[in-house]
């Protein structure tokens, strides 16, 4: 493993690498609360198959920069993603894998008809478009209940001041029985002060003004919202205490055509982290398919 710089006109980036450079593409995107280090499984298993695995630190995540312009939208995440593919000079056959807020990312990528990304895999939080369904209402009250961060996360300077106790919470939460002791401190360092916590939880806050800020990269704002066109492999624990798994399942009939669903046993939201080798699996079969 390495760790590289990546410049962006909006941001600059660090990020950790597995391979090498002259292998194909492969953008690893992580969460919230979460790092780059979520991938330290996956990354050199593909490695190890020739991809040249680079994840970077999401804006707001340190090493990683604060963003001048302070955006946490995903229109902006999307814009960082394809900067880092001209970056680092991704070609037809690149891929892309995105676990929640970096699977948000991923599906508002696979929705554009022009996305470079031949391969892509999103984990725990499905295209949104596929839970347009009545099927979803019964789902809905233990959902609130599960996602009441989300409203806690609008509260002015409260969440900061509570950051550790937040974060320690939802890892519990939402991957009940997981050993996380090697994960916290990583995400602790990662948003050790207060301009970096304050961009971390201003992605939630970007939620609430959606329509507020113009489109970047000409990346029109609202994509994450559409169905995606590139087939995908999509994974979800079957004990995730973020988003009901329920839900996940009710996602399957709405992906693309040629995509993949797994329901992953024993794991919890952190599914990459929790059962490494059946994720490991799964994502390699799909990559060389």
């Amino acid at each position: 493993m390495e760790e590289i710089r990546i410049d962006l006109p909006q941001v600059s980036l660090s990020a950790l690498t597995w391979g090498s450079p002259t292998g194909p593409l492969a953008i690893l995107l992580h969460g919230f609360p979460d790092t780059a280090h979520t991938w330290r499984h996956l990354g050199p298993a593909l490695a190890a198959d020739g991809w040249y695995v680079v994840a970077p630190f999401l804006r707001g995540y340190a090493p990683s920069d604060v963003p001048a312009d302070g955006r946490g939208d995903v229109a902006a995440l999307v814009s960082d993603v394809l900067g880092i593919y001209r970056h680092l000079g991704g070609g037809p056959d690149a891929a892309i894998i995105g676990h929640d807020w970096g699977a948000t990312a991923t599906n508002a990528i696979a929705a554009h008809g022009d996305s470079p990304f031949a391969k892509v895999v999103a984990m725990a939080v499905p295209p949104f478009s596929a839970l347009r369904s009545r099927r979803v209402l019964p789902i809905l009250p233990r959902q609130l209940r599960n996602s009441w961060y989300m409203a806690f996360n609008q509260l002015p300077w409260v969440p900061e001041r509570n950051f550790e106790r937040l974060v320690r919470k939802l890892w519990r939460d939402w991957s009940p029985g997981y050993d996380a002791s090697e994960d916290l401190p990583a995400v602790l360092a990662a948003t050790a002060d207060a301009a970096h916590r304050s961009m971390v939880i201003g992605y939630y806050r970007a939620l609430l003004r959606p329509f507020g800020l113009p489109a970047v990269d000409h990346h029109e704002k609202g994509a994450e919202m559409r169905p995606p066109r590139t087939p995908m492999l999509y994974l979800h624990g079957a004990n995730d205490g973020c988003l009901d798994p329920r839900l996940a399942a009710l996602a399957e009939p709405s992906l693309p055509v040629g995509s993949t669903f797994a329901m992953i046993p024993g794991a919890g939201h952190f599914l990459q982290l929790e059962q490494p080798e059946v994720v490991n699996r799964l994502v390699r079969d799909h990559l060389r398919g």
